[in-house]
C-alpha cells in the first residue's frame, strides 16, 4: 500500500513538472509564430514615424538600457550597504525587526501603487516630471527588497569561521568584509541584481504612471545626457500601448525581443553562479 502511495506521488510531481515545461513551451512557441516575422533590421534600429510609415522599437530599447542601469547604478550601494549593515554590524533588536519588516513590505506592495507614489512625489514634489530618473528612482524602491534579500542570503552562507580567522589575525572588520565575505558571497550578490535587471525589463505599470511613453532618439551626444530628464516609454510600455491600438503584430515582435532578453538574464545567471561555484572550488 506504501509503495502504490509513492508511486501515485512520484507520477503527480513528474506530471506537475511536465504541466510547468508544457506551458512554459507554449507560451514561447505561441509568440515567436506571432511575433517573429516582424522582426527585423529596421524595426530593431528605426523608430516609429506616422510620416516615413515605419515602424520600430530603437528608442525603447535605448529607453530600457537607460532605465536598467540608472536604477542599478542607484539601488545597488544602497540594497548592498544595508544588507552588510543588517548581516555584520547591526545588533538584533526593534530597530533590525522593523527594517526587516519594512523590506518585506515593501516587495509586496503592487507595482502600481510604487507608480502612484512615483509620480506624485519624484514627478510633482520633486520636479522631475514624467522622465526616466523618475522611473528609476521608483524602480528604484521596487527592486531594494530584492537586493537586500539576496545579499544577505549570501552573506549567511559565508561560514563564521572565516570571520572569526580574520578578525583573530588582527584585520578590521571592514577589511574583513571587503576582503573576505564580499568576495565568498559575490554569485548570491550578483544573482540578486541580475533578478533585479528581469524585473526591471518586465515592469510596465510603475512606469507607466512615471517614464512616461517617449520613444524618439536623441539627436546629438548632448541629447544622450539630458535624456533621463526626458520621457521615456520602454519594451514594455510600447508592447502595452501597441496591444492598445491594436497593433497585434508590433506588440508580439516586442514580445519577441522581452523574450529573448529574459533568455539572455536567465544564461547570464547560471554562468555566473557556475564561474563563481568553481572558481570557490579550485580555491579550496
Amino acid at each position: 500500500m506504501r509503495k502504490q502511495k509513492d508511486a501515485v506521488m512520484l507520477f503527480l510531481i513528474y506530471l506537475s513538472a511536465l504541466i510547468s515545461v508544457l506551458l512554459l513551451v507554449a507560451i514561447i512557441v505561441y509568440v515567436f509564430v506571432k511575433g517573429f516575422g516582424t522582426i527585423n533590421f529596421s524595426f530593431l534600429t528605426q523608430v516609429k514615424s506616422s510620416v516615413k510609415g515605419t515602424e520600430g522599437i530603437a528608442g525603447n530599447i535605448v529607453n530600457t538600457i537607460y532605465i536598467v542601469l540608472i536604477t542599478l547604478l542607484i539601488a545597488s550601494p544602497i540594497g548592498i550597504g544595508s544588507a552588510i549593515y543588517l548581516n555584520e554590524y547591526a545588533k538584533p533588536g526593534r530597530f533590525v525587526r522593523m527594517v526587516e519588516f519594512t523590506t518585506q513590505t515593501l516587495s509586496g506592495i503592487p507595482s502600481i501603487l510604487f507608480g502612484l507614489f512615483g509620480m506624485i512625489f519624484f514627478g510633482t514634489v520633486m520636479h522631475f516630471g514624467y522622465s526616466i530618473l523618475t522611473g528609476c528612482l521608483t524602480l528604484t524602491l521596487m527592486i531594494l527588497p530584492l537586493i537586500i534579500g539576496n545579499t544577505r542570503e549570501a552573506l549567511k552562507t559565508v561560514p563564521d569561521s572565516y570571520r572569526q580567522g580574520a578578525i583573530g589575525m588582527g584585520a578590521t572588520k571592514w577589511y574583513m568584509i571587503r576582503t573576505i565575505l564580499l568576495p565568498s558571497a559575490m554569485p548570491g550578490i550578483i544573482t540578486g541584481l541580475i533578478l533585479s535587471v528581469g524585473r526591471i525589463v518586465g515592469e510596465s505599470a510603475a512606469l507607466l504612471f512615471t517614464a512616461g511613453s517617449g520613444y524618439l532618439l536623441p539627436n546629438s551626444a548632448k541629447g544622450y545626457l539630458s535624456k533621463i530628464l526626458e520621457s521615456g516609454g520602454t519594451l514594455t510600455i510600447e508592447l502595452y500601448l501597441s496591444m492598445a491600438k491594436a497593433k497585434y503584430d508590433v506588440a508580439f515582435g516586442i514580445a519577441v525581443v522581452l523574450l529573448v532578453i529574459v533568455f539572455i538574464i536567465n544564461l547570464l545567471t547560471k554562468y555566473v553562479i557556475g564561474k563563481w561555484s568553481n572558481h570557490g572550488k579550485n580555491e579550496d
